[in-house]
């Protein structure tokens, strides 16, 4: 019955759509303009421009613009409908060299002066409308607060820009004397009254400015496919945890849907998290589903309501700046499937640490199928990646990591996955809870952590498809590390054993890493049930095996890192050496498939894979491909350019 139901309504949101759209599908696209000096009503010509972009989404149709002119725009953009294929999109854009910011939030005036830097403000409830977030908390599942009798709530105070964090209470608020100031609110029945700490400020000769709107741009339906939005700034957001299990709300999102284009804009200060591209919500949204057997349930739904290639996913995320989110900077929970996420620049994620969970990361995804993330830089946040649960198929490549808690975390899926070029350079570059995974041509500088097991029943799923095989425990190993470079601070010893097999060939390990040759027995479990003792016995200890190591101890070779003006320089003492240990090129064939899921590692159309291509997009030696990111060597006795933040990497 169930079943029935959620089929019930896909249909009717796909007749709405399609009834909806008729009449346009033939006609002449349409170009509507925005200005803040326009007028809702107006014909939308550049002559008789909007005044809001929510006028002009009630107006265009699929294969229509929206040019938005430069200016501060104060709403939250509900698109009514989408596109109906990649030709055919509705897009919404800022008009070339001019900038757009749309904002969540409002600017203030008439804060009274306490003592001490404190000032109060009282607004009258109406000022916010059916919407409160200085009422509303953040909830749902995997949300933890810190303490648990902790209230934190959706409102954020901004000082020319720049947030202030939620004290405790007003008590914490008035005894804090730090230079980072901080907030506090209250809300009766007629005002909200919210009390800042300014250091040294009258806010008042300042702008400042508060939440007031739950997102900036999100469909408040699913299915509202083929969107662009480009070259924005979209800021200040009272944006809710998204957890996997619920609905996933955005400052940007695409609310279950198919075929966005995100691209070209900065996208920052979202109370939880910047873009969403995942999960509806229904009537199971954070109840009884904190589990993994609750997150079955909702794959299982969630195939019902239309997770599949041809419905949902499919976006790209390209080319913007994302920062500043207390969650993530991209969530998705099986809506980010099928898509691409790449040139962005993501940073300060989870920086504060204002509250904890399960699901902060610059990218945070569950049901990564066939998801390309590449060519990005993501720094300063508590994780780099998380991919979490069916990452079947999913490609990290040419992205770099540095100055974060935690590069990458694979947790619970079966493979197959491949990183390949990344710059990984924090202080702990992977945590492993998975198998079926291939790391190739990497440079290593931190240490990889590794569950020894973990007895959850987790899926995988038919190649390049959405559909259900089996459940399946996981046991740690079957990986392969081909070609990489492990440098100073590198310890890949917690692969020495493994229940399943760990396969090493053509690596470089340099003085000050720590290779598998120890005595090291791993013993990090992760999640165990009341039968994992059993489940492990039905596993042998494999020691891993070793080819065509180079260990090159002749001298300390410490990774260097310099940042100036947008620009990251690597200086690292690559060696022409290291070039005499024979190497191959790696493919599908070299490659062994997976061992849980058993399938090959390949394209995502199904072709045969090559890394024959460097970070920086140059062509590898077939015959003898060189160890780590980079394919050629001239020039490395002096700082390398790695990435531009105008040119974004530099292919």
């Amino acid at each position: 019955m169930m079943r029935m139901k959620v089929k019930f309504l896909i249909v009717c949101s796909f007749l709405f759509s399609i009834g909806s759209l008729v009449a346009q599908t033939d006609s002449k696209s349409k170009e509507y303009h925005v200005a803040i000096g326009g007028k809702d009503g107006q014909a939308g010509t550049r002559e008789k421009p909007l005044r809001t972009i929510m006028a002009a989404a009630k107006l265009a149709m699929p294969g229509d613009i929206i040019t938005v002119h430069e200016g501060v725009y104060r709403e939250h953009i509900v698109p009514p409908r989408g596109g109906l294929s990649e030709t055919e999109r509705i897009t919404y854009r800022a008009a070339k060299g001019e900038k757009v910011v749309i904002k969540g939030s409002e600017e203030v005036k008439g804060w009274k002066f306490l003592q001490d830097d404190i000032w109060q403000l009282e607004l009258p409830n109406s000022f916010f409308g059916a919407f409160n977030p200085y009422q509303e908390e953040i909830r749902g599942d995997w949300f933890w607060p810190a303490p648990k009798e902790r209230k934190y709530h959706r409102g954020a105070v901004y000082l020319n820009g720049h947030w202030l964090m939620e004290a405790a209470s007003k008590e914490q608020l008035l005894k804090d004397h730090s230079s980072k100031g901080g907030w506090w609110a209250s809300v009766d029945r007629e005002k909200t009254s919210i009390w800042a700490r300014f250091p040294h400020t009258d806010p008042n000769q300042q702008k400042v400015e508060i939440n007031v709107r739950r997102r900036v741009f999100y469909p408040d339906q699913p299915f509202v496919n083929f969107i662009t939005v480009d070259g924005f700034v979209l800021e200040q957001a009272a944006t809710n945890w998204a957890p996997p299990t619920a609905e996933q709300e955005g400052l940007v999102g695409t609310h279950w849907s198919k075929g966005w284009r995100i691209v070209n804009n900065t996208i920052q200060y979202s109370k939880c998290v910047g873009i969403a591209l995942g999960k509806y919500g229904d009537h199971y949204d954070n109840k009884d589903t904190e589990s993994a057997e609750g997150y079955v349930g909702t794959i299982k739904r969630a195939l019902a309501f239309g997770w599949n290639k041809d419905s949902v996913g499919g976006h790209y995320v390209g080319n913007n700046k994302i920062a500043y989110c207390e969650q993530a900077g991209i969530v998705g929970s099986m809506g980010c499937s099928f898509s691409t996420v790449e040139h962005n620049t993501i940073h300060d994620i989870h920086i504060e640490r204002l509250f904890t969970g399960a699901e902060m990361a610059g990218i945070k995804f569950h049901g990564a199928v066939d998801v390309s993330i590449r060519n990005n830089r993501i720094f300063r946040t508590n994780m780099g990646i998380w991919l979490d649960w069916m990452a079947q198929g999913a490609q990290i490549t040419n992205n770099l990591f540095d100055h974060n808690d935690l590069d990458v975390f694979l947790e619970v899926t079966h493979g197959p996955a491949i990183l390949a070029n990344n710059v990984m350079l924090s202080t702990k570059n992977l945590s492993m809870n998975a198998q079926g995974v291939a790391f190739v041509h990497n440079l290593f500088a931190g240490k990889i952590e590794v569950i020894a097991y973990d007895s959850r029943l987790t899926p995988y799923l038919k190649p390049h498809s959405t559909g259900l095989v089996a459940l399946k425990d996981n046991p740690g190993g079957d990986v392969q590390f081909i070609n990489n470079i492990f440098a100073k601070g590198a310890d890949i010893s917690d692969y020495n054993k493994a229940f399943l097999p760990v396969l090493l060939d053509g690596n470089i390990y340099l003085e000050g890493s720590i290779g598998v040759a120890t005595n090291k027995v791993n013993e990090r479990m992760g999640e165990i049930h009341a039968d994992a003792q059993q489940q492990m016995k039905s596993y042998v200890m494999h020691a891993a095996v070793e080819k065509d190591a180079l260990i090159d101890t002749n001298e300390v070779a410490e990774v260097k890192f310099m940042e100036k003006d947008g620009e990251v320089y690597l200086a690292f003492p690559f060696s022409e050496k290291w070039s005499k240990q024979k190497r191959n090129l790696v493919t599908s064939k070299s490659l062994l498939p997976t061992v849980i899921s058993q399938l090959p590692f390949e394209n995502h159309d199904g072709s045969a894979l090559q890394i024959d291509r460097d970070y920086f997009g140059e062509k590898r030696k077939s015959s003898n491909p060189f160890p780590g990111p980079f394919e050629s060597i001239s020039k490395r006795d002096k700082p390398q350019l790695i990435w531009s933040e105008s040119k974004k990497l530099l292919h």
